[in-house]
């Protein structure tokens, strides 16, 4: 008997009008490369804050060491964390913003009020929302953290619908062993929701 294959659902036209985009082509020292992925069937969506360097030149979001970390704590191949049927990646910037003198420069603030309400509209079967880093956090979560680490630890209440990130970066380590709980308790939480998700 044949194995039944999953349904790739329709391609999301409002992502084609994304990619288009040169709003902010003045503002970006690469120019305009917006990364973002999703059809209809997806059911899990990633909230990032803005493309690296190495993402903007491969044309790959989450291409870097943060994807890396970011998959791991998923628990997720990158197989599927890249099949936009399963995995919708929505960054709080789309395009590479430069980089400043601690690192890559915030996302740029026109994108997120002038495209995720109409990309989420077009995504019916999201059960799970990742929210990945700071810019993610303070612009939808509906409480107000006094941290990203208080963010972070309340991930029992925010679970299974949603959950709030550290952003994966190398330069979080020191918060990561400062933190021990978030991979020991939070993590192992995550990865049962994303399973759950990804085999049925």
């Amino acid at each position: 008997m044949a194995k039944k294959q999953p349904q790739r659902g329709r391609s999301l036209p409002i992502l084609k009008e994304v990619r288009a985009c040169e709003h902010c082509t003045e503002h970006l020292p690469l120019g305009p490369n917006p990364l973002v992925a999703g059809r209809s069937s997806a059911r899990i969506l990633v909230v990032g804050q803005a493309p690296g360097r190495v993402a903007h030149e491969t044309g790959k979001p989450w291409n870097d060491k943060s994807g890396e970390r970011l998959r791991q704590w998923m628990g997720i191949a990158a197989e599927q964390f890249y099949d936009d049927s399963i995995t919708a990646i929505m960054p709080m910037g789309f395009c590479f913003p430069g980089t400043g003198k601690s690192g890559d420069m915030p996302p740029r603030p026109e994108c997120a009020p002038m495209w995720h309400e109409r990309i989420k509209k077009s995504l019916k079967h999201i059960e799970l929302t990742v929210y990945a880093g700071r810019y993610a956090i303070e612009y939808y979560s509906t409480k107000k953290h006094a941290s990203v680490t208080a963010a972070a630890a309340d991930f029992q209440n925010q679970l299974p619908d949603h959950i709030l990130l550290p952003h994966p970066s190398p330069r979080n380590n020191l918060w990561l062993r400062r933190n021990a709980w978030f991979e020991e308790e939070a993590v192992p939480l995550l990865q049962e929701r994303v399973a759950k998700l990804i085999t049925r």
